[in-house]
């Protein structure tokens, strides 16, 4: 009993930091198959025991929320789905009783409500109890109608996803192998909840749905099925889905199984649902799952084969990504040879050593990965000396992770990929300078440093008779090099490729020094720190790039090739200088409240996020709202203005 409890409390502690390091720092600790390895052995220990902790995975659904988006309470919790690879379990769920089985796509579960025929509000799942508004994010799904024939209360479950194909492309578009996205729903995620919906709308999310919660007045004739019919003659796009009974299920998975492949949307699986609605209202639930539903997990294609290599790649921030090589197998009808093994603590977790047999699979039945390791000889050899460079590396561990860096600021892949940075659409948007281009000129000697990239006719002739170049080829990129001579200040700090500085990041340092060089350069941590949107980490790598000399003497030579005009931001008029706002409520007139807060802040005044005695006014559309803000400001005698009238405040200015 002692050994399985602690046995238990070990799996407890092992899963939440999985799931934490998956869902909230977007890093992987483990597999997916390795996960739900851990999660049934957990499960089948609680049933044995008849003991379930309070921090046990299988009763806490989730993490709470961390962004600056609203939150809200759901009406009803949204709770997990107990699950099965077995047929016969989907059998047993079923019984006499019919039931839809539909994918189970693996993308963020979002609540939509209408109201008088109008999307009103969308809300993400969160932690099944409380998530974030994103009702401006949802009005840009490519699918989602805004009006509806319906003019009561519809409020309707569906999941955001991304295609295979978008999430490609978008991929291909990041210069920086850090920066792209992991998996679909990752990119999904991060998408569903931007700040500004400007973003979501060219990411191609769309909305499936896949359960109605509330629709008065209608007669679904006691079917989910029927609900299913209705819900696409008000135009929303409904999982796929077909009826199923226990004679038939076993025909209905395959059928489903054979199509995943051709299909462009994640899917982790499938789920059942009871057809008859009151039957399934009246199972009721269990303190984590819903009775009438039930969810079916791919049953994964599993070869074994030998680990013949860990190949280690170098990537422009130093970090050397481990990538297992193994004799090819068959899985899911292509030849899998290599599969990403993240980082060195999933290394350890399965102790991989060179000869080992190892299980692959392909996660989701498309991502390969390391299913087992049958041998576990050890990790052994990790590299001392970086691949590319032969400079020393190092052991680092971020966020309980382990991953190996190259220690050489000088390293040649690190270059590489630096100067691919500096060339991209977002820095000083090259074209013609891909990284076999810049490989080649830095071998070459060309390029040292990033002025350098504006001296190459230094080296015409040469250039033009390099394989792949000549006249047309050179006069191109010269022509692309001249143009990018005229960039932002925000543009040139980004494409320095400073650790955790993106761009948006760079244009908040520039707005708070008023893009003055000195001061940018000489910038503290705590002075950086007080700038939203900047935390100690991106404070701390800022200051430590131009507290080394060759940074900031190259950062100069760089500034002397380009030029900066005046932002025109600059000579706004200050009309809310000294003026502080509060902004609540939706917004209809500007993309979001943050695009408001942006506004303000251009014209010189400050946005707060709480009404107090130095509040100048309150923006909220709904000015006879007995919200808690509404009311403090009609305590303080403070101006409460609707959207309207802040933009005529803005005309007169």
């Amino acid at each position: 009993m002692t050994d399985k409890k602690k046995r238990m409390q070990e799996l407890i502690a092992c899963l939440n930091k999985a799931s934490k390091s998956y869902y909230q720092d977007a890093t992987e600790i483990m597999s997916n198959f390795q996960y739900d390895k851990l999660y049934d052995e957990l499960v089948a220990l609680e049933k044995e025991l008849n003991i379930t902790l309070s921090n046990s995975p299988t009763v806490n659904v989730g993490y709470e929320v961390l962004s600056e988006l609203p939150k809200e309470r759901h009406e009803k919790p949204m709770l997990s789905l107990d699950k099965t690879k077995e047929i016969s379990g989907l059998k047993e769920f079923l019984g006499k009783q019919k039931a839809i089985i539909s994918w189970k796509l693996d993308g963020l579960t979002i609540v939509l409500t209408y109201q008088d025929g109008e999307l009103r509000k969308a809300v993400t799942r969160g932690n099944g109890e409380v998530g974030e508004v994103i009702t401006n994010n949802a009005k840009v799904f490519k699918n989602i109608p805004l009006h509806i024939s319906y003019k009561g209360e519809l409020v309707i479950r569906g999941e955001a996803v991304i295609g295979y194909k978008d999430f490609e492309k978008i991929n291909e578009e990041i210069e920086d192998v850090d920066a792209k996205y992991k998996n679909p729903r990752n990119l999904c995620s991060g998408s569903v909840r931007q700040l500004n919906n400007e973003i979501t709308a060219k990411r191609n999310v769309k909305f499936f749905a896949f359960s109605l919660v509330k629709a008065e007045g209608i007669d679904f004739k006691n079917s989910r099925n029927e609900q299913f019919r209705w819900l696409s003659e008000q135009g929303f796009d409904v999982v796929e889905h077909e009826e199923v009974t226990s004679s038939d299920i076993a025909d209905k998975v395959e059928k489903f199984a054979h199509k995943i492949e051709k299909n462009d949307f994640p899917s982790d699986g499938l789920v059942l649902v009871y057809d008859d609605i009151a039957y399934g209202q009246s199972l009721g639930t269990t303190a984590k799952f819903p009775r009438d539903s039930f969810a079916f997990k791919w049953a994964d294609e599993i070869r074994e084969t030998t680990l013949r290599e860990i190949e280690w790649s170098p990537s422009r921030t130093g970090l050397i990504n481990p990538v297992a090589i193994f004799d090819s197998v068959e899985l899911e009808g292509t030849t899998v040879s290599r599969a990403s093994v993240h980082n060195i603590s999933i290394m350890e977790e399965l102790e991989l050593g060179i000869g080992d047999r190892i299980e692959v699979y392909k996660a989701n039945m498309i991502i390969p990965q390391i299913a087992e390791n049958l041998t576990r000889s050890g990790v052994k050899n990790i590299p001392e000396k970086c691949p590319i460079c032969k400079e020393k590396t190092e052991i680092r561990k971020v966020n309980h992770v382990k991953t190996l860096y190259c220690t050489n600021p000088e390293c040649q892949a690190k270059r590489i990929k630096s100067f691919a940075l500096f060339a991209s659409r977002d820095a000083l948007n090259i074209d013609g300078m891909s990284e076999a281009t810049l490989e080649k000129f830095i071998l070459e000697g060309f390029i040292k440093e990033y002025a350098d990239v504006f001296h190459l006719n230094r080296y015409e002739e040469k250039i033009k008779a390099m394989e792949g170049f000549g006249e047309k080829s050179y006069n191109k990129l010269q022509a692309s090099i001249q143009k990018a001579r005229v960039t932002t200040l925000p543009k040139v700090i980004y494409s320095l490729g400073i650790a955790n500085i993106g761009l948006a990041n760079a244009k908040m340092i520039c707005k708070e020094f008023d893009n003055n060089i000195e001061e940018i350069m000489n910038a503290t941590i705590d002075r950086l720190n007080q700038i939203d949107g900047v935390g100690e980490i991106i404070a701390g790598t800022f200051v430590e790039y131009f507290s080394i000399e060759k940074h900031r003497r190259e950062f100069e030579n760089l500034l002397a090739e380009v030029t900066i005009p005046k932002d025109d931001a600059e000579k706004d008029k200050q009309i809310f200088d000294g003026i502080q706002f509060v902004i609540t409520g939706s917004v209809n007139h500007f993309a979001n409240r943050n695009a408001v807060k942006e506004t303000i802040e251009s014209k010189g005044g400050k946005v707060t996020g709480s009404v107090t005695s130095k509040t100048n006014y309150l923006i909220n559309n709904d000015t006879t709202s007995t919200s808690s803000k509404n009311k403090k400001a009609r305590e303080l005698g403070i101006p409460i203005i609707s959207e309207e009238e802040f933009l005529e405040m803005l005309r007169e200015g």
